[in-house]
């Protein structure tokens, strides 16, 4: 395992590994260090003005380093950023007891902060000149959320030696030792239930990520560190399964499935008649065997046939009910995002030591995509997850996927969920994977439903039924 230099900011918690943990530890100045890999037991030791150093012998590779930045939300305790980066917030109901939310962006190589500033967090961004206002549906209403960006390289996060994460594996690594290390350290959070959520390429990250964590509980116990309570995940228009995604875009295109037909007859029969060649050599050179050179010639293929024409359309690649600007740009938000984390008093009250934000990395995303990382897909680790009890929602694909309980998910049917009297979508369930739609939402749907998504997320990690 490459040694890494991460980072993670406490709002927050600031986490940084450092390589090879020594004890005494070398640090810079403005690092305190926990000796003897004594646990912190609660949040209440960090201090504001200087990093506190954590590791554990167990991942002997890493090491983390955390401090209290007040950002974004003066109603709680504490909030985070971590540099591998992330933020961390606590619970405004009672962060003594709730659970942990793991939140992450796709991508891949795109930062959480639009998680953060834009969608679910504690705040949302007015402009980069007003800063941020309290935003009431935030998912830390009533848990501990985590907002991190990853892989190394992402938003604020760096490595220190040139080290680069390109697939999803890889990033797994260093995921499964930071939440090892933080939850060795803060007791105070042990046994929460642990819930990995996100969106996009979050579709192929977490099952993985979630499969990472899962394995790693036994040498946990074996290092008498307690095990982590992985609960669920949550995976909101994930990219999971590309093979079963593909006729979706010509559904969304060409029919009714969401709103009234957006592309003109031709290309929808275009579009169609090349389907079927598009699903069957993805089937053959990406899924049955993967052979790179046919896997990308494949991948090329279904491009040009769906996505292509969609992009012609000039329509909000996240949702398909907005025109997007003359620039390109289809949210003034994500602008307004990146001239905010890149204002160096923001920077400074982060503790973030990379002084270029973007809010997506070019370097990170061709890495993944050089070794064709989205179309390995991830449906058979959400299999895995599931048949050890660890509960999935979803929003797509959920009756294609096999596992032991294909049956009874296939056998109920579609009901409607409410929010307020008011239907919120349609869902439907069996043996802990739930299938879910919010109406009305785009791919961001805690920006375009904020209620409903906080609703839904309530009643998901509390275990009751949408």
């Amino acid at each position: 395992m490459s040694l890494r230099r991460l980072a993670l900011a406490l709002l927050c918690i600031c986490a940084k590994a450092f390589g090879t943990f020594q004890a005494p530890f070398s640090t810079p100045a403005n690092i305190q260090t926990n000796p003897n890999f004594a646990p912190a037991g609660t949040l209440d030791i960090l201090s504001e003005g200087a990093f506190t150093a954590f590791a554990h012998p167990a991942f002997s590779n890493y090491g983390v380093r955390i401090k209290k930045s007040r950002f974004c939300d003066s109603t709680v305790k504490y909030a985070c950023h971590l540099f591998f980066y992330c933020n961390f917030f606590e619970s405004r109901s009672n962060p003594d007891k709730d659970d942990v939310i793991f939140w992450t962006n796709g991508g891949p190589g795109c930062s959480s902060g639009l998680g953060l500033l834009m969608e679910l967090g504690p705040c949302r961004l007015v402009n980069a000149e007003n800063g941020t206002v309290f935003h009431p549906e935030s998912w830390n209403s009533n848990a501990n959320v985590f907002f991190i960006d990853q892989p190394i390289g992402v938003g604020f996060s760096y490595a220190e030696y040139g080290e680069h994460v390109s697939t999803t594996e890889e990033g797994a690594q260093d995921i499964d030792a930071f939440v090892a290390i933080f939850f060795a350290h803060f007791s105070k959070f042990q046994g929460r239930g642990f819930h990995m959520a996100g969106e996009s390429y979050g579709g192929r990250y977490l099952p993985v990520y979630a499969a990472a964590v899962y394995d790693q509980n036994p040498l946990l116990i074996e290092a008498g560190i307690p095990p982590i309570n992985l609960t669920s995940v949550m995976i909101g228009n994930g990219m999971t399964d590309v093979l079963s995604m593909m006729p979706g875009w010509y559904k969304m295109q060409c029919t009714p499935a969401s709103i009234a037909p957006v592309q003109n007859i031709q290309t929808c029969v275009q579009m169609k008649a090349r389907l079927p060649r598009c699903t069957k050599w993805l089937n053959e050179s990406c899924h049955n065997t993967f052979e790179m050179i046919n896997c990308a010639a494949a991948m090329s293929f279904c491009d040009d046939t769906l996505m292509d024409p969609y992009a012609s359309l000039g329509l909000n690649n996240y949702d398909l009910t907005r025109q997007c600007g003359e620039s390109g740009e289809c949210y003034e938000e994500m602008d307004e995002i990146v001239k905010y984390l890149n204002q160096k008093g923001v920077q400074a009250r982060l503790g973030a030591e990379v002084t270029q934000y973007t809010s997506c990395s070019r370097t990170v995303g061709s890495a993944f995509e050089m070794t064709l990382d989205m179309m390995k897909g991830a449906k058979e680790y959400v299999a895995a997850l599931l048949e050890r009890d660890v509960r999935v929602l979803v929003c797509a694909w959920t009756l294609a996927l096999e596992w032991s309980g294909q049956a009874a998910l296939g056998a109920q049917p579609l009901r409607e969920w409410t929010v307020d009297g008011k239907r919120a979508g349609r869902t439907r369930s069996a043996r802990g994977f739930t299938f879910a739609t919010v109406d009305a939402a785009g791919h961001l749907v805690p920006y375009d439903k904020p209620k409903e998504s906080l609703e839904m997320v309530k009643r998901w990690i509390s275990g009751q039924e949408l």
